[in-house]
């Protein structure tokens, strides 16, 4: 496949003005005063990287990369120099190129083949030509506990959440948020994938179909069976992230790095940003009682801010949703076996919206509106504030 004369010309100038398409460089390139919380650095670990079936050679006629079993079948060969872009596929694998440019930091060329997962990826832009191998497969799927998402405030809790579900616990008064008081907490994040999903690059996410209008097609893509368990919770994380937004609430379903930025960026402003989670000395800690320690609770931010819940699905997608009247706390605990964490807390002043069955109000025995109702952040969450 050769790509058009009007193409070459397009990728050619819109190189010259990109940055790399790398999640990790355009946070720093959005964000460069604002480190990236080791919660979602953990998704783009090297763990889902394997670079040994791609070939990258620089010389004076431009870079070629070859992907593949062999050099000469079966792969995808994509040239750059002075002449243009070219890219060649193999059989059976399809090949996608994107180009993007004009808007947020990263635009740049974006070549993706194979399934999600499985793809090599390669982006042009000014800091040179980057490669990445996906890992060969989606995460396998280990099952998760019913129940709709806690911090989706406008479904109510089920019964079987109200007793089994341990997120239930996250929550809590903002009066009892004092040195000394106990409370059992797990904050183990439940994504379906025993913590294996990982972020997707926005090229590659893009051409990923996403929405309830294409599920067959989403099933189809990540080989999941239609009617399974796995294929329901998909389901009800896409209609969890269409679903009407709650009071004055704006959200939105990130599916890479980059669009997360994009939107907490676009509510949050690129100045004194910060971008906290939750953080546990031991991972996948159980169930235990921890106690706020002396040291005392601490007010990161007030008033707004933006928060992201990781969803239940193949890759890494979060609900992310900005609220006004919010507080965000650093809050040190101390478990009973002697484990110590750095819990980030949100507390929500106002919450006459939400609704009135939700999990927060049946467990903490409260009506909507009447006091503000607080909940820790699951380690694989992230809180974006103002300072």
């Amino acid at each position: 496949m050769a790509i058009s004369l009007p193409l070459i010309c397009l990728l050619v100038s819109v190189t010259a003005i990109a940055a790399d398409l790398t999640p990790e460089r355009y946070w720093n390139s959005a964000l460069p005063n604002t480190p990236i919380p080791n919660s979602l650095r953990h998704l783009f670990t090297s763990d889902f990287t394997d670079e040994k079936s791609t070939n990258v050679h620089v010389g004076k006629g431009g870079v070629n990369v070859y992907t593949g079993k062999s050099k000469h079948g079966g792969g995808t060969a994509v040239n750059v120099g002075k002449g243009g872009v070219h890219v060649d596929t193999g059989k059976g694998k399809g090949t996608h190129v994107s180009v993007s440019g004009g808007k947020g930091h990263g635009g740049g060329v974006g070549v993706h083949t194979g399934k999600p997962g499985k793809r090599t990826d390669v982006g042009v832009g000014k800091g040179g030509v980057i490669v990445h191998t996906r890992h060969k497969g989606k995460p396998v799927y280990v099952g998760v506990k019913p129940g709709p998402n806690p911090f989706a405030y406008n479904y109510a809790a089920s019964e079987t959440q109200l007793h089994d579900d341990p997120k239930a616990a996250l929550f809590f008064l903002e009066k009892d948020m004092v040195p000394g008081k106990a409370m059992n907490l797990r904050f183990n994040a439940e994504d379906g994938y025993d913590g294996k999903t990982a972020f997707l690059p926005r090229g590659e996410a893009e051409t990923v179909p996403f929405g309830s209008e294409k599920f067959s097609e989403i099933l189809n893509t990540f080989s999941v069976k239609p009617g399974s368990e796995e294929a329901e919770m998909m389901k009800k994380t896409i209609e969890e992230c269409e679903a009407k937004r709650v009071g004055g609430e704006e959200k939105y379903c990130a599916t890479s790095l980059e669009s997360m930025v994009d939107f907490s960026v676009s509510k949050l402003g690129k100045n004194h940003v910060r971008a906290v989670s939750t953080e546990i000395a031991e991972k996948n800690a159980p169930m235990q009682k921890y106690r706020i320690a002396a040291a005392g609770v601490k007010k990161l931010s007030d008033d707004k801010s933006v928060v992201c819940h990781k969803q239940k699905y193949p890759f890494a997608v979060f609900y992310c949703h900005k609220a006004m009247m919010t507080t965000v706390y650093a809050v040190p605990l101390e478990g009973e076996n002697g484990l110590r964490a750095k819990a980030v807390a949100v507390c929500h002043k106002n919450t006459s919206a939400w609704n009135p069955n939700h999990l927060a109000f049946k467990i903490l025995k409260v009506k909507p509106g009447t006091v503000p109702v607080c909940h820790f952040l699951p380690e694989t969450h992230v809180v974006w504030f103002s300072y």
